[in-house]
């Protein structure tokens, strides 16, 4: 079956979207918007996913995409008005004034699903259905096993992730890998690709600001703020709390603390085993870090971090802990353009880029518009795979209108 040139596919496709998170649910808002069909299938047991307890630095892409597509009237962020850096006193050494808007990954997803399937939270009402717009199915415990190329499309298999014996299958046009930096469909194609441990973790956390002292609320409320000391770096800012509210004294400050831990050292084993003892690979959600190792980081929070951040280091209920890992996929279309990469799973940023989000909301406008055939094939993977290469190798990230990508990061 010839692949249909940019302009010319059909008025309705049916996607299949592997990965219910932030990036599954960007690509399935942009895709129904124009009228295509599209099911989510995302592995968690449960229809929603628990909230993360994450700041979200919300960058140009971001805001543009709900700009574009986000239909449920409330506000989105809280804004901070400065970065600004202090010293071990914690005292103010650099300040630049810049604008820049915090939300949180619990407010984004609901947002996200109240646009894309209309589910009701307490975050959102759910907007009224566009006539104009492809149907929307979000189907949760189902992991994907495998991918079998047929004459008319991709036939996506599935098993339950509570029950394997229970199996299914869907037939999709095309099929969207957007299931994070573990991808099974990007590990269906590139099998030998890992994620590398880059030898540091985040910790991660939120303190409402009604519980943070009056001194620190003051230095930290509407600011960027940052410390950089030997082998760590930290960071903080408020984001919206309970439900999305964004009132003054009810918002949370997150803070995420880069700290060194040698690979196979005793030290990451003991940050990496949750509160059961066992010992996760990557991530140990909120709540489940282990108390005891948790106080530990308070003592070296107060030990090396300005008298502002060990409050939240020591004042955090649920942290959680992410290690630190790299990963790019060489390609991101496969099977002639019936399977495509986008977000995380494509590339794995680490988080101090703050551009996972935006990647995100990116690949999912220029997917779209690549669809509809405004964007080329060629503009389209030169745009995400230079996005890609580029933050990826640099490490940093600056808004993406104003990075001029280098050959070697937009070779197709």
């Amino acid at each position: 079956m010839a692949e249909p040139k940019d302009g010319d596919l059909p008025r309705k496709l049916n996607f299949v979207i592997v990965g219910g998170s932030l990036g599954g649910l960007a690509a399935g808002i942009a895709l129904k918007a124009l009228g295509h069909h599209t099911t989510i299938l995302e592995r968690n047991p449960t229809a929603l996913l628990h909230d993360q307890g994450a700041g979200i630095v919300a960058g140009g892409d971001a805001l543009e995409f709900l700009e574009r597509y986000n239909r449920c009237k409330r506000p989105i962020s809280v804004s901070s008005h400065r970065r600004q850096y202090l010293d071990r006193s914690g005292k103010v050494v650099h300040k630049v004034d810049m604008i820049q808007n915090m939300s949180s990954w619990d407010l984004t997803y609901h947002i996200f699903r109240a646009n894309y399937d209309g589910t009701l939270s307490p975050y959102c009402d759910a907007p009224h259905l566009d006539a104009s717009h492809g149907s929307a199915t979000h189907l949760h415990n189902r992991t994907v096993t495998s991918l079998e190329e047929t004459p008319t499309g991709v036939l996506v298999h599935w098993k339950s992730t509570t029950d394997p014996s229970v199996t299914g299958s869907l037939l999709a046009d095309r099929v969207i890998g957007a299931d994070g930096p573990s991808s099974t469909i990007r590990s269906l194609f590139v099998p030998n690709l890992e994620r590398t441990y880059a030898g540091y973790c985040a910790l991660r956390g939120t303190v409402p600001e009604s519980e943070a002292t009056p001194e620190t609320l003051s230095a930290l409320a509407h600011r960027f703020t940052f410390y950089h000391g030997p082998g760590i770096q930290i960071l903080a800012y408020l984001i919206p709390g309970i439900n999305g509210t964004v009132e003054p004294g009810q918002r949370l400050i997150n803070f995420v603390y880069y700290t060194n831990f040698p690979a196979d050292s005793p030290e990451l084993d003991e940050i990496l085993t949750d509160v059961h003892g066992t010992r996760r690979r990557i991530t140990i959600p909120p709540g489940m870090v282990s108390p005891q190792a948790w106080e530990k980081q308070k003592v070296i929070a107060i030990e090396n971090l300005p008298p502002q951040f060990a409050e939240l280091v020591c004042k955090a209920t649920k942290p959680f802990v992410q290690a630190v890992t790299d990963v790019i996929s060489p390609e991101h279309e496969f099977m002639n353009g019936k399977v495509v990469l986008i977000g995380d799973a494509l590339a794995g940023f680490r988080p101090h880029t703050v551009a996972s989000t935006s990647q995100a909301a990116f690949d999912a406008m220029i997917y779209a518009d690549h669809v509809q055939g405004k964007v080329s094939r060629e503009e389209w993977k030169r745009e995400t795979m230079g996005f890609a290469r580029f933050i990826q190798q640099r490490g940093a990230s600056k808004p993406r209108r104003e990075e001029v990508y280098p050959e070697w990061a937009i070779k197709i």
